[in-house]
């Protein structure tokens, strides 16, 4: 899989992409500015979310429209307001696209309505994401794939069942290029509820790209789903929770987002293949494991003994299995203390 001029999958370090989302707190100035910070962290990419308040619920106040759950970081907060809050309007997409593009960040966005995704086909955006709360959406999954580009879809809040039956809507209308992202759609995620050895199995199941939408604090689960395959990690970003924004609580601060570029990248390399054996960069070390070493002076036909011999380091000597042979051996010369035995040192 190619997201832009970024090959995306095993044999490549993960794709890193920082989540603005509404962190940007109304201001184009802070939200170009996340741009910058992104790219300054290594972040593969950028992600805007491109919604109106409209294009995902109604001005409508009681029942499910107010967020009713104690545990939500939004509780009491009426949907329409909230989506208002966090949108990144349409008319900074141009702004954002290009201040990416001069920074060498791959950019693209999230759309929640037809209008969304032929905006961002305009600026050319790369790939597109579907968000967890829009995977059941069909009309819109057909509309998205119908552009060719590669799908990046969370499964969130989403059935076995519900995953393959989204997938069908997109393979079936044109998707060719798709990754999954492995998520749990609480805010902030704990570790616990994560799941990450469901990555393994998504790549069987789906054969594609699997990856992580990560919503814990810290780096920790994205480092493991990489370890356990995950080819894309996407976690949410912001300049300082201290200043607030809609997303900011469970979001990646600059320095931060740099640990989890490199910690996920050396996680990767740790990979590797499986390997037994001693190693080209091992190999000066051998000469440190233990061997048979004479620790007493011992006389020629004098015999070995737990007293004059023993397995220490340095690796020079003869290998430790041999000791309790030794033990029924003499020496054939003089040795002194210090010297490794060989075999021409016995009779």
């Amino acid at each position: 899989m190619k997201i832009a001029n970024i090959s995306v999958g095993l044999g490549a370090k993960p794709f890193i992409i920082a989540e603005m989302s509404g962190n940007h707190n109304q201001s184009l100035d802070r939200a170009l500015s996340i741009v910058k910070a992104a790219a300054d962290s290594k972040a593969d990419a950028i992600k805007l979310q491109t919604y109106t308040p409209d294009s995902i619920t109604i001005n409508q106040h009681g029942g499910l429209f107010d967020i009713q759950d104690k545990n939500s970081l939004w509780t009491g907060r009426n949907l329409y307001d909230l989506y208002s809050e966090a949108m990144t309007p349409y008319e900074w997409h141009e702004a954002i696209f290009s201040y990416a593009a001069e920074l060498g960040l791959i950019c693209f966005s999230t759309p929640f309505d037809d209008f969304a995704v032929d905006l961002l086909e305009k600026l050319g955006a790369p790939c597109h994401k579907i968000a967890s709360f829009e995977n059941n959406h069909h009309p819109l999954l057909k509309k998205i794939a119908k552009t060719g580009k590669p799908v990046i879809m969370s499964t969130g809040v989403s059935t076995l069942g519900g995953i393959d039956e989204s997938v069908t809507v997109l393979r079936d209308n044109g998707c060719r290029d798709l990754a999954l992202l492995k998520c749990t759609s609480n805010y902030p995620a704990s570790p616990a509820n994560t799941n990450v050895k469901t990555i393994p199995h998504m790549r069987e199941m789906f054969k594609c790209e699997i990856g992580l939408s990560d919503h814990t604090m810290g780096v920790g689960a994205s480092v493991a789903a990489v370890s356990l395959g995950a080819t894309i990690i996407e976690k949410h970003f912001c300049l300082s929770r201290a200043e607030g924004g809609v997303d900011s609580a469970f979001s990646l601060e600059p320095h931060e987002f740099k640990t989890l570029v490199e910690e996920t990248e050396r996680a990767w390399l740790s990979l590797g293949e499986v390997q037994y054996g001693i190693q080209e960069a091992e190999r000066k070390s051998v000469e440190y494991k233990r061997s048979i070493y004479v620790v007493e002076d011992i006389a020629a036909g004098e015999k070995f003994s737990e007293k004059n011999i023993r397995i220490i380091r340095p690796g020079d000597g003869l290998h430790p299995r041999y000791y309790e042979q030794l033990l029924l051996s003499c020496a054939s010369s003089d040795l002194k203390k210090g010297t490794p035995v060989k075999f021409r040192d016995v009779l």
